[in-house]
């Protein structure tokens, strides 16, 4: 893997030459994406993170942490023990870099018996479960990391919007798998990741594979572009 995020979010700290990165999908083409945005401060956040901040409490997991910004707000302005994870090493360099106490080279999945108050999971949290059929794999993971009265708060996205319409107003939506199942490709200062999958997962689907797995699930707040946050516990 050649962690092309994680070295344009270390290129961007150490103030080496940082690019924009490019991503593309399946269903959508290239677009670019200037790092600095992952350097974004809690007002510069979009509301559904703020509110999921304001709302974490006790001890807090960050998934998928990439530059840290969540993370940094919980540990230096709300004073939380807060420990950050991400599958990216030059990421977790670059929050170590930011002053971010307990950050960690880690996959959830492989994680011990450790318990936690608050987990996040941010920027479309569902996409690290890569596709519907895994899905319950990570729920069950992140569920046993709940201490009693714990909370995963969780965002993402209904993207049947990005798909076009027939005449009637139905949608034209692929007949295999889940229409949410993406794939990804990142691209920065002209290499290439290889395509991995990504999950976007609408509201219901999220609450009935909550359901499947034995949480509850709450809708907490909805955002302007079909995106949402959501309470599981």
């Amino acid at each position: 893997m050649l962690d092309l995020f994680g070295k344009a979010i270390l290129d961007f700290q150490t103030n080496n030459s940082p690019e924009d990165i490019i991503t593309e999908t399946n269903i959508s083409e290239a677009d670019e994406m200037d790092v600095a945005y992952l350097f974004r401060s809690y007002k510069e956040m979009p509301k559904l993170e703020k509110k999921a901040l304001q709302l974490s409490k006790g001890k807090v997991l960050d998934v998928g942490c990439g530059a840290g910004s969540h993370s940094l707000y919980l540990q230096n302005e709300k004073s939380l023990e807060v420990t950050s994870i991400d599958i990216s090493e030059k990421a977790i360099q670059a929050c170590q870099l930011r002053g971010l106490k307990n950050a960690k080279v880690q996959n959830i999945l492989d994680l011990g018996n450790e318990k936690f108050d608050t987990i996040l999971l941010l920027m479309n949290g569902t996409g690290i479960f890569g596709t519907l059929a895994e899905t319950s794999k990570y729920l069950l993971k992140i569920k046993s990391l709940l201490a009693p009265n714990g909370q995963i708060l969780i965002d993402s996205s209904d993207i049947i919007y990005m798909f076009d319409e027939d005449d009637d107003g139905s949608k034209w939506i692929p007949a295999d798998g889940y229409y949410g199942e993406l794939t990804f490709t990142i691209s920065y200062k002209n290499q290439t990741e290889e395509a991995f999958p990504w999950l976007y997962l609408d509201y219901n689907t999220l609450q009935n594979a909550a359901f499947a797995n034995g949480l509850q699930c709450e809708l907490i707040e909805e955002g302007k572009h079909f995106d949402y946050l959501a309470r599981l516990f």
